[in-house]
């Protein structure tokens, strides 16, 4: 359902076991041999007043310098042993400045959240009522309990048994390379105390979770939100996350003598104030990037608008053109530009080099004026107008479209539509991400219960009937609490830092709001009923079903996607009626998706036959490195038809409004 999840910065992780989309990449691959660039324009004759520059020598290839190596912290006890007089007295001074300043901002905090009535709701998703019935099935299981105790006690022996061998011998035990990057300070392993309190913690947080997975008797439903709800409890313990025993932060404290948590508390108090007494962290610089100039720079027009989105015609790249333009539709949850970051890395760049045509939707940031703007306006004014625009733009009367993420269920929902009604404009549809049946839907269920609906139904209600993007943004980061939380309380809070600039969580922060009608029937007719799959949903007066959609549909999926599970992605490939080819990339939802074929990195999996469970599937697929959009590009390329002259916006009937990216993409929540 989102689509901000796949990176680490400089600062620390984000989204969990997803990898950077690699902000440092190799420029983009030139356009495949077959293709001529587009002729440029001849350079101007250098004027007298300023001579034409020379001609660059070709650069003499050296091998690249060898990265020196990281130089360890100092250790927190010499740190604390260096301490002046003077500089105990800044200490102390500067400790009570920011506790007094703490408060001052606390106190700000608790006073503009009470003007939310939502936020006097105890427990609005029926934690505790989960939490109880999951204690009440365990307290019927003695032997598991007990158990589970005498493992955990064993492992509490084997940590002191360690430790005591450590303090006395001076050796250090090697415990392999660093994993939870919440622990990756040298401290945690070099000092017998951090050590001790690291290992003590990972054992007692891996007994409660487990504990509660052996509740037997327990519906699934129950059970995933009371996982879900433990997790988080469990991650804010960490000992990584408190001040006191976090090295990193101590080490900060004493050697800026007091001031690194001085500069935190100021931080703490913006991200207050802009969350208007709601935390909104800050995970990157957002004056480090503007849409249009350093992010969705890829040069096109905006050819067609309506209320619901605009559409761009990018500019061609190539001399010619595949005859089968390709339409793309992003999810509305956030903005379209994370296809196009930056020239390096961006998928629209590619696709326009290998020959495309391609045109994007770039949906509208909804206002209160649009509350009741439903999924079938999404589907009549979105879908089909795009269709009838591109058929138009491109003066074709077939075209190939892409689904990302809950646009793909939109996309989906709507082929059966246009099956239904004999409609054959869209000749195939590939989908990144996205599903269309929910039975295996991933984290987000958690949150699609009538309990969850009905508390993000009360939060439209009182943003004026949309879904604000802070509500949305404070979802996500709960998914992935560890990345998008914590490490930015101990980075931003604790230690006093500046989030660095990094484009793909400046995209991340810039979601949109949602309208209360579209967003409520999504959550109810797919996350929490599984209509589509299941043959219950009618959409403009048409029973749909997606077995009568025939066409040709490819189907991306990601390892370690969250958002939508591989498996959920499997069975809605099951789910159509015509030829499907259904491939697992490697990383997440959004790493998984954008990995320039440029960077080199992780991997795919692919395998012809679609029988059986995901597990079978997999047992027989071959696996390849690197990205997925070649094999993607071939399968396109297939059904795209002959080459011809590209196409320029302006070329058909629809003239250009503006440049891209457009005016929606560069209206912000505030």
């Amino acid at each position: 359902m989102t689509d901000a999840d796949g990176a680490e910065t400089a600062a620390g992780p984000v989204s969990g076991a997803e990898a950077p989309m690699d902000a440092g990449s190799a420029a983009a691959p030139a356009p495949k041999p077959k293709r001529k660039r587009a002729a440029k324009a001849k350079p101007k004759a250098p004027s007298a007043e300023k001579p034409a520059a020379a001609e660059p020598v070709a650069a003499v290839k050296t091998a690249p310098a060898a990265k020196p190596p990281v130089e360890a912290p100092p250790a927190l006890n010499e740190v604390i042993m260096a301490q002046t007089a003077e500089s105990l007295a800044a200490l102390s001074a500067n400790l009570t400045q920011a506790m007094t300043r703490a408060n001052q901002v606390l106190s700000t905090a608790f006073i503009d959240q009470a003007k939310d009535p939502a936020n006097w709701q105890p427990d609005p998703l029926g934690m505790q009522m989960a939490l109880n019935e999951v204690w009440s099935h365990l307290a019927q299981q003695p032997e598991t309990l007990r158990d589970a105790h005498a493992q955990l006690w064993q492992r509490y022996a084997e940590i002191w048994q360690k430790h005591a061998a450590y303090m006395l011998t001076g050796n250090q035990p090697d415990e392999g390379p660093v994993r939870d990057k919440r622990f990756k300070d040298p401290e945690w392993r070099s000092n017998p105390a951090f050590s001790l309190l690291r290992e003590s913690y990972l054992a007692t947080s891996q007994f409660i979770t487990d504990l509660v997975e052996k509740a037997e008797g327990v519906e699934d439903a129950t059970k995933r939100k009371a996982v879900f709800y433990i997790k988080q409890a469990v991650d804010a313990a960490s000992p990584s996350n408190f001040l006191l025993t976090n090295p990193a932060a101590l080490r900060a404290l004493f050697e800026t003598g007091g001031e690194s948590l001085l500069k935190g508390v100021e931080n703490l108090a913006e991200d207050l104030k802009r969350g208007e007494g709601m935390l909104a962290i800050s995970q990157t610089d957002l004056d480090a990037f503007k849409v249009g100039e350093n992010v969705a720079t890829t040069p096109g027009k905006i050819v067609f608008r309506n209320r619901v989105f605009e559409l761009i015609q990018y500019n061609p790249t190539t001399e010619k053109v595949h005859e089968v333009p390709l339409l793309i539709f992003p999810p509305w949850i956030n903005k379209f530009y994370i296809l196009d970051l930056q020239p390096k890395n961006s998928m629209i760049r590619w696709l326009l080099d290998q020959g495309h045509t391609v045109f994007v939707v770039s949906w509208v940031n909804p206002g209160e004026d649009m509350a009741e703007v439903g999924f079938e306006d999404y589907m009549r004014e979105g879908i089909y107008d795009a269709v009838e625009a591109v058929t138009k733009a491109a003066n074709v009367d077939r075209m190939n479209t892409v689904g990302y993420c809950v646009g793909g269920t939109l996309l989906s929902a709507t082929l059966a539509h246009m099956a239904k009604k004999g409609d054959k404009r869209i000749q195939s549809a590939t989908f990144f991400a996205s599903q269309a049946d929910f039975k295996y839907a991933g984290d987000l269920l958690v949150f699609s219960d009538n309990e969850g609906i009905k508390f993000l139904e009360g939060e439209m209600d009182q943003h004026g009937g949309v879904l604000s993007a802070q509500t949305m943004a404070n979802t996500f980061n709960a998914l992935r609490s560890n990345d998008l939380v914590w490490n930015y309380v101990v980075d931003n809070y604790y230690i006093g830092k500046q989030p660095p600039p990094f484009d793909l969580l400046f995209w991340n922060a810039d979601q949109t709001r949602m309208p209360k009608a579209l967003h409520l029937f999504y959550l109810r007719k797919f996350y929490r009923d599984n209509a589509l799959t299941e043959g219950k949903m009618t959409l403009l007066g048409e029973k749909l079903s997606l077995k009568d959609v025939t066409i040709p549909i490819f189907m991306q999926s990601s390892k370690e996607d969250h958002i939508a599970p591989a498996k959920s992605v499997y069975r809605s490939a099951l789910s159509f009626g015509g030829p499907v080819e259904y491939i697992i990339a490697g990383s997440g939802h959004i790493a998984g998706v954008i990995n320039h074929p440029s960077a080199n990195k992780y991997q795919y999996w692919t395998n012809p036959n679609l029988k059986g469970a995901l597990e079978d599937w997999q047992a027989f697929a071959t696996e390849h490195p690197g990205s997925w959009w070649p094999h993607w590009d071939k399968w396109l390329t297939r059904i795209s038809g002959d080459d011809v002259d590209a196409r320029r916006p302006g070329d058909g009937e629809l003239q250009p409004l503006c440049d891209a990216p457009g005016e929606y993409v560069k209206v912000r929540s505030e």
